[in-house]
């Protein structure tokens, strides 16, 4: 947690340990039946060898076989051979750490708490604003067009804005590859939206979720699809859960080296007309080691709106969503509480039984 209120929240957890309560502070405690366990189960995800689409035109199809098959089942899938150094994917990681590892005041100077802000720090989801506060620090920032947003990012550690800027540009590039795949599994076309992906919002997450003394109590972010069409995390160890849609269950996605994840998104849903889910998912925390994710999300413009697919829908299959933009999604996170278990996709569904 952030220097400053990292000593004042455990003095408070030691008083309501003193009444019995957990050793974390009681505005971190989540209710019963939304608690995590210290033994998940793992999840059995798919991991797909990016490479074997430069392999010839049948190899190419079963990727995208592959890759169909993990959007419409799980909404999420790992990739490996994405052709990211793993030396870029280290330093990336490093100096996220070593942002996070700053003085508290060092962080304050980017401390916000306005969804609108392209350049934000902050704890939990909305500091001292939601009903329950979640155990982890966060750094946001725009990351597309590099050149235009660059400069606002932290300098300090010296080297941030040159590693996170190299990282930010080869995962850019990635998710064009990727939603080229995903339009063609669609059965619309490579690049039925590629030209507007490349024109898009790309925004950076960067968490840490420190130690936490009493995890089965606590959460680092709360159940949420991410409104984006697609989003790219690299993680430094476990403590990415999936809502496994097979059996309604929360599981830990394995970690797997040099290995990045990829959630479809709210936005995808809404091209599919819901034949691809967007993926429910949870960060848990562990007691013994600072865990760093670097979330890359992909979208339309800033208010271009994501509607569905012509080509998907017909008079057996009518549209079941709304029309929504980026902006669309901030306003929302502006006036609603996600610890709540509001949804921004639940929204713009047409009927909201389906």
């Amino acid at each position: 947690m952030d220097d400053e209120k990292s000593s004042t929240s455990f003095s408070m957890g030691k008083s309501a340990q003193e009444r019995g309560l957990p050793y974390v502070p009681e505005c971190y405690v989540i209710p019963t039946s939304h608690r995590p366990s210290l033994t998940p189960d793992v999840a059995t995800v798919p991991t797909i060898d990016f490479g074997r689409l430069k392999q010839g035109p049948d190899e190419r199809e079963l990727v995208i076989e592959e890759i169909r098959t993990a959007c419409r089942q799980l909404g999420f899938f790992q990739i490996v051979n994405h052709g990211i150094s793993q030396t870029v994917l280290d330093e990336a990681l490093l100096s996220a750490s070593e942002f996070f590892n700053l003085p508290g005041s060092e962080k304050a100077k980017f401390m916000s708490n306005d969804v609108h802000n392209p350049v934000r720090y902050g704890t939990s989801l909305k500091d001292g604003l939601d009903t329950i506060q979640f155990w982890r620090a966060f750094l946001k920032h725009y990351a597309h067009p590099l050149a235009d947003w660059i400069k606002y990012w932290p300098n300090n550690p010296s080297n941030y804005r040159e590693t996170m800027g190299k990282y930010s540009s080869e995962v850019k590039k990635l998710n064009t590859e990727i939603t080229e795949v995903i339009t063609e599994s669609l059965g619309i076309g490579p690049n039925y939206i590629s030209k507007k992906m490349e024109d898009g919002m790309q925004v950076i997450t960067v968490n840490c979720y420190p130690p936490c003394p009493n995890p089965e109590f606590a959460l680092g972010l709360p159940p949420h699809s991410d409104y984006s069409c697609l989003t790219i995390v690299l993680q430094s160890c476990p403590g990415l859960e999936i809502m496994h849609t097979g059996d309604s269950k929360w599981k830990q996605v394995p970690q797997l080296h040099g290995a990045l994840q990829v959630h479809v998104g709210d936005h995808f849903e809404v091209l599919s007309n819901g034949l691809y889910k967007s993926v429910v998912h949870r960060a848990t925390l562990n007691s013994d080691k600072t865990r760093i994710s670097i979330a890359s999300l992909h979208s339309l413009r800033l208010e271009e709106k994501m509607g569905t697919a012509k080509e998907l829908v017909s008079e057996e299959n009518p549209g079941r969503y709304k029309e929504s933009s980026f902006k669309d999604f901030l306003n929302f996170l502006a006036n609603n509480d996600l610890a709540e278990g509001k949804s921004f996709i639940n929204t713009l569904k047409v009927d909201e039984k389906q």
